[in-house]
């Protein structure tokens, strides 16, 4: 092999993946605009700093109001956005949790009297503890 070649070889092999990084970042630079420019009222979304609110406005060019609690509206930069959380709703604190009420399982009435009995019959074993006057409150035997 001739050593005239060798030299643009070794460029070649050191440009290629520095080209297709370059390529891939521009990708993701170009989706994460799309992704801002597309925000609408109603959106849930994620920020940079992990701030996750909900879309108010949008009609701003560099700016959108986001709903970080009930009735607190902050403005923040569009380049802020990180994603859309998709799917998932705010909790809503007026709602109360759904709770599922399960049969009880019959009880053994004498395994539990004979347990309760077991439990009478321990002496106390924890030594009466007094706490301590110093800062951090931890007992002292």
């Amino acid at each position: 092999m001739d050593i005239s070649l060798l030299f643009p070889i070794l460029i070649l092999l050191l440009f290629i993946p520095i080209f297709l990084s370059s390529r891939k970042q521009k990708r993701a630079q170009q989706e994460m605009q799309a992704l801002q420019a597309s925000l609408e009222p109603g959106d849930i979304v994620s920020t940079t700093s992990g701030l996750r609110a909900t879309v108010v406005d949008a009609s701003y060019e560099d700016t959108v109001d986001l709903e970080i609690a009930d009735g607190v509206v902050t403005t923040w930069v569009r380049a802020a956005v990180r994603e859309k959380v998709a799917g998932q709703e705010p909790a809503h604190e007026d709602a109360p949790p759904a709770v599922t009420e399960e049969p009880a399982a019959p009880l053994d009435t004498a395994a539990t009297d004979k347990v309760s009995v077991e439990k009478a019959e321990q002496p106390h074993l924890e030594p009466h503890l007094e706490k301590d006057d110093s800062t951090n409150g931890t007992p002292r035997s």
